[in-house]
């Protein structure tokens, strides 16, 4: 990885159940395919592993020059008024040479929330009929 190579990383909450983390891992699968010249990680604020510090580390000291930093949260609660922001600025001060950037959660976008919406309006959708036959 080059200085020039872009990061991404996607900063869950955690959990105790591990089976929280199988969609942070299939959206994670999903934009490694889709940015093959990214590096792509995710790291959690609590309950899980890598923390926000842990991946930005790896990608620093892979040389990675800018990163970003999606908080797939669906709203901006109490973690992220507080807790984050002081996450990004320790992390910006322990690389001063990296450029670190935070982004909206990604429930705050109103791209996000018309597909959520859009899945929602599926759900109501009547079943095909079962073929009778006749």
């Amino acid at each position: 990885m080059g200085a020039g190579r872009q990061g991404l990383i996607l900063f869950g909450h955690g959990a105790r159940d591990a089976r929280w983390r199988d969609p942070f891992d299939r959206l994670h699968e999903k934009l490694v395919a889709l940015l093959p010249d990214c590096a792509v990680r995710l790291a959690f604020l609590e309950l899980m592993t890598p923390s926000l510090e842990d991946a930005i580390d790896e990608l620093a000291a892979a040389g990675v020059g800018a990163i970003t930093v999606v908080p797939v949260f669906f709203g901006q609660g109490g973690h992220l008024r507080r807790d984050f922001p002081l996450l990004i600025d320790a992390c910006r001060a322990k690389y001063p040479g990296v450029e670190i950037r935070a982004s909206d959660a990604v429930g705050e976008v109103d791209s996000v929330l018309d597909a959520i919406a859009a899945y929602c309006a599926l759900t109501l959708s009547p079943a095909p009929a079962p073929d009778s036959g006749h």
